[in-house]
């Protein structure tokens, strides 16, 4: 059923699909950094029905005000990783997300940093890369159990130290592309720690690009080069490792945004220049970005996106 993840067993044998649990109906964008004044990183978690387009609506807020905060989902809970608000953190929230509210405290990050790229297989979590502020950037995967709160684990390395990644997956493949302007996919299976295996390269070298997929294709949007932003749109099939492909422009260039989706619908969201402009494509169907709605207020800085239910 469009926009409801309902997959229903119309062959041979009995019973339903069971649907993939890191998609989902609602999406969520906590943190990211808000210019104009009063500006500085924020707590806010914002919310969409995918399947609609309209405007954002206030979920509740993180335990602490930060941006570069890659988000994950899976089970019906969505999962902030790290961030930055002056000091860097360590901390992971979470909420569950069909209940507005206030994020609670999950665990801690191996290492505090942000900008890392997360995803999930939907019971496993998985977070890549990042920085610190003087700019070291790190090669550490780190893992959590959904379903259980606690601490991450370390999981493995990504191919060479770097932040402003990002991350896609299916239920088997963890994808990490891109960061520090570079063109470097390449991915993990996530029930399997492990060192990164290369993919591929992105259509242009770029970091701070957010992604969303589909069980089969993942798409990668905008982000930045140096000091000049990239409204590209690249697509990559998840399960076949080869370079990406280019897939359409979002409606403007921009970086530093958050992205989700319901495997159908991918929503791309804020971003620098800074804006509250939420665009959507069909994951299946190359082609630009069209307006879905707005944030409830513009934010930068790679807030974290995720989608449920």
């Amino acid at each position: 059923t469009a926009g409801a993840n309902v997959w229903t067993n119309v062959g041979a044998g009995s019973g339903n699909v069971e649907p993939a649990t890191w998609y989902g109906g609602r999406g969520l964008f906590g943190g990211g950094y808000h210019f104009p004044s009063p500006q500085g990183p924020k707590n806010v978690i914002d919310y969409v029905t995918i399947s609609t387009t309209g405007n954002a609506i206030d979920f509740g807020d993180l335990t602490q005000a930060r941006n570069g905060c890659p988000a994950l989902a899976g089970g019906g809970r969505a999962i902030w990783n790290g961030g930055d608000n002056g000091p860097l953190y360590n901390i992971m929230d979470y909420v569950t997300i069909s209940t507005p509210g206030n994020a609670v405290d999950f665990g801690d990050l191996t290492l505090a940093r942000k900008s890392g790229g997360s995803c999930s297989n939907g019971y496993r979590g998985i977070t890549g890369g990042g920085l610190n502020n003087p700019g070291t950037t790190y090669n550490n995967i780190d893992y959590v159990t959904i379903a259980s709160v606690g601490n991450a684990t370390d999981f493995g390395d990504l191919s060479s130290a770097r932040g402003y990644i990002s991350a896609l997956s299916n239920e088997t493949r963890g994808v990490f592309v891109g960061g520090n302007n570079g063109n470097i996919i390449e991915y993990v299976t996530i029930a399997t720690p492990g060192n990164t295996t290369d993919f591929g390269d992105l259509t242009v070298g770029r970091g701070s690009s957010p992604t969303c997929s589909s069980t089969t294709r993942g798409l990668i949007m905008g982000g930045h080069t140096g000091a000049a932003t990239s409204n590209v749109i690249d697509y990559i099939t998840t399960a076949t490792p080869s370079n990406a492909t280019d897939f359409g422009d979002l409606s403007s260039a921009r970086a530093y945004g958050g992205a989700c989706g319901n495997a159908i619908r991918g929503l791309h969201t804020g971003g620098y220049p800074y804006t509250n402009v939420i665009d959507y494509v069909t994951i299946a169907t190359p082609g630009n970005a069209i307006d879905f709605g707005d944030l409830t207020m513009p934010r930068s800085q790679d807030l974290g996106g995720c989608s449920g239910d």
